[in-house]
């Protein structure tokens, strides 16, 4: 059996001997998970980046969670956790084709650490003037900067699973039946976001109603806004910090739980 992404050039070949039947059948069951996932992140990746690769990549880390389940593991906990094996495999994927990430995500670390202490002496949201001076560069390199971390995600596998060793996180969830996507439902995180997303200006708030309830494209955006697309881009980079950075002091919501939850 052969997985091919719809107009890639790379075939992702699966052996009958590798997957037995029972296998096969929970990967083709769990296929369509893995393209809506990628999908949905292409959609804030950069138009360099092939929704088929993110695809392929999504499938091998299906496998690996076919590979790694349990026999006790109900439908929706493997579910959960197929997804987020998927994920962390596309994510794998980029950093393995972008060596700068790493860099820019240090450098967004340390945005969202001038945010916050400006926004603690400023009372309000900083300017994109204030962060600059605060990390000691001009604006323009700031901006830069927002422009080349597009894609920028509000919490990513690392924050769930910590910086070390992330994969550790959902090897924990899954150990003990654990949904790694419990912690994104927690009422104390709403509320952080709630009152993260209050803080932004008017701009930004519809800027990121409209690019993620509304779906449109940042381009769409731009015109609702009359700014450009890559002035979106950077907007959008910004919002997400400045969330990221309310966040600070709350990272205990993020832990997965002890016990699983019960069944409604």
């Amino acid at each position: 059996m052969a997985y091919h992404g719809i107009g890639s050039n790379r075939t992702m070949t699966i052996h009958p001997a590798f997957l037995d039947p029972q296998n096969q059948h929970l990967f083709e069951q769990n296929k369509p998970l893995v393209e809506k996932i990628a999908r949905n992140m292409a959609r804030s990746l950069s138009a360099n980046i092939e929704c088929d690769d993110l695809i392929q990549d999504g499938m091998m880390g299906l496998i690996d969670a076919i590979l790694r389940n349990s026999k006790s593991t109900t439908s929706a906990q493997f579910e959960s956790y197929a997804a987020q094996r998927a994920r962390g495999a596309m994510l794998d994927g980029l950093r393995a084709g972008d060596p700068g990430s790493r860099q820019i995500r240090r450098s967004m670390r340390q945005v969202e650490l001038i945010i916050l202490q400006l926004g603690h002496q400023l009372g309000r949201a900083p300017l994109e003037s204030e962060v600059a001076n605060g990390l000691g560069i001009p604006l323009a390199d700031y901006q830069r900067l927002l422009q080349e971390a597009h894609g920028y995600t509000l919490i990513s596998i690392d924050d769930l699973g910590g910086d070390d060793d992330p994969q550790a996180y959902l090897e924990q969830c899954a150990d003990s039946n654990n949904d790694p996507l419990l912690a994104l439902e927690r009422a104390s995180l709403r509320e952080a976001l709630a009152a993260a997303l209050n803080a932004l200006s008017k701009q930004d708030r519809l800027m990121l109603n409209l690019y993620y309830v509304h779906s449109m494209k940042m381009h769409e955006v731009g015109k609702v806004l009359e700014i450009s697309e890559s002035r979106v881009s950077q907007l959008h980079t910004q919002a997400i910090a400045q969330l990221r950075a309310g966040f600070a002091g709350h990272k205990e919501i993020l832990k997965p739980r002890r016990k699983p939850r019960l069944a409604a």
